[in-house]
């Protein structure tokens, strides 16, 4: 259906970008760290089965990882939970349980029960994170390694939840490092669900560029980085400063499309995109 829709239009109208061509369709796809083009993480807070059906049917081809938000995954019944694993495997799309249960995991000594809860309902990834519990190095390897053996794809997450914490660049590359080498496909940064007060966003949800800035100066590779980013304006400003093609995370499942348009310079705020594929010096228009 979305290949039959996309050929009605001009390539130019689909993705005036010209960068998003190697768009996400069903079935296995390539590990993250492999794809070239920006990717975007969901995270769901407890959406229902028509409504979870509406986002797959919709947002799917602009998605490659669902997140089942915190420790929401154990509220939920076991038939909607298998319905809607199976649902986003079934599109291709990497889907795993927020890194707060495992952290919970930790915290209550019941890490291999978690395992195989994870690998008994279907979850092809896990979220390896310490926002809310202190967790020794040694450990967050033991952890990636294990979800490894299981078979899982591995993102893990830096920075803490509480508010006001801010990100040490430092740590954050010296993290990344060992979690890459210890198996993990890439590392989100922390924004919380809310995407103010923590991580690179002030108490008013505006990006700090300079801890930003401070990151991209020891972080070697940017592209093994996640954003969080939930609030619009803070989305483009990361497109702003990276391209079409940075890793977006903890998206609302509503603004799939939204932030799809402006990844391919079909809105308003990053029309530039569009224009500058064009090789047009200059375009002035009227809204």
């Amino acid at each position: 259906m979305n290949s039959t829709l996309r050929t009605v239009w001009p390539p130019e109208l689909n993705d005036p970008s010209g960068l998003r061509h190697q768009a996400p369709g069903e079935g296995n796809r390539q590990p993250l760290e492999a794809m070239s083009r920006g990717l975007t993480m969901i995270i769901d807070k407890g959406l229902g089965r028509n409504a979870f059906a509406d986002f797959i049917e919709l947002g799917s081809p602009y998605v490659d990882c669902v997140k089942f938000g915190f420790g929401t995954t154990p509220l939920y019944s076991t038939e909607l939970l298998l319905y809607k694993i199976n649902l986003a495997k079934r599109h291709g799309l990497m889907v795993m349980p927020g890194g707060t249960l495992l952290e919970t995991a930790v915290q209550q000594d019941v890490v291999p029960a978690f395992f195989d809860a994870v690998c008994s309902l279907g979850f092809n990834g896990i979220e390896v994170s310490d926002g809310t519990i202190d967790l020794p190095r040694k450990k967050r390897t033991e952890l990636i390694q294990e979800g490894k053996k299981h078979g899982l794809r591995v993102v893990t997450e830096f920075g803490k939840k509480l508010t006001g914490s801010l990100i040490d660049a430092t740590h954050l590359a010296e993290t990344q490092e060992a979690d890459l080498e210890a198996g993990a496909e890439l590392m989100t940064v922390e924004a919380r669900e809310s995407g103010c007060g923590v991580g690179i966003f002030d108490d008013n949800g505006d990006c700090r560029m300079d801890i930003v800035d401070n990151i991209l100066e020891f972080v070697p590779d940017s592209r093994r980085l996640m954003w969080e980013a939930p609030l619009k304006h803070q989305q483009v400003l990361l497109l702003r400063k990276f391209g079409s093609d940075v890793h977006l995370g903890n998206i609302p499942p509503a603004d799939i499309l939204s932030l799809e348009t402006m990844r391919r310079g079909l809105r308003q705020d990053t029309f530039e995109f569009g224009v500058k594929q064009t090789g047009a010096k200059e375009f002035f228009y009227v809204i």
